[in-house]
């Protein structure tokens, strides 16, 4: 059984829970989005299983005791299989994340701090291990060609797409890319590949 700390609106702990009520009753948590990039400014999308979209890296609950970089540790390792250094993971900024919906016939609420976090894909690592209930690969595409596409500066991108098998080349449209009914792709995504393309050595 999966338990969450809970918190007030402020951010500040009151207890923990289980997954389940945290939901029910839409309690205050905290998850983790994580970002991958490399050394030639390319952003690493995860393939979600269910859906086919591109979402972050990996993400998930921040569990209760745990603090957001091992957070971060674990869901990457957990999602696409890399053993990553954390100490230098950069903390881009914390969204504020209400949703309310039905999910399997029920009422489903969240109200999520979601701490967005950057690290840099390990020199020389190639190899992944996806979780296939969730992942089923990740697309490798360069940040400033896919915060063109999200400010509708094109219509699509060429990017590869990876799984555990092969790689090979895929165009992009902004219809590839996961958000709910209420979000926009470029204010989902756009401040990470900023981030990327203003801080690029080239």
């Amino acid at each position: 059984m999966e338990y969450l700390d809970i918190y007030d609106e402020y951010m500040n702990k009151i207890g923990s829970e289980n997954r389940d009520i945290v939901h029910e009753q839409g309690l205050w948590h905290k998850t983790i989005h994580c970002w991958m990039y490399d050394d030639d400014d390319n952003v690493y999308f995860q393939i979600r299983a269910d859906s086919n979209k591109l979402y972050t890296t990996a993400s998930g609950h921040v569990l209760a005791g745990e603090n957001v970089r091992d957070a971060f540790k674990r869901e990457i390792k957990e999602e696409i299989g890399i053993d990553s250094d954390v100490s230098n993971a950069i903390a881009l900024e914390v969204v504020f994340w209400r949703q309310d919906k039905i999910k399997n016939g029920k009422p489903w609420h969240d109200r999520a701090f979601a701490h967005i976090y950057m690290n840099k894909l390990p020199i020389g690592w190639n190899k992944f291990h996806f979780q296939p209930e969730e992942v089923s690969g990740v697309v490798r595409v360069n940040a400033k060609d896919c915060l063109d596409l999200l400010m509708n500066k094109k219509e699509s991108i060429s990017a590869t797409k990876i799984t555990e098998s092969e790689s090979s080349d895929i165009n992009l449209t902004i219809s590839d890319f996961l958000t709910a009914s209420d979000e926009i792709a470029i204010i989902k995504y756009g401040s990470v590949l900023q981030y990327i393309v203003q801080n690029s050595n080239k």
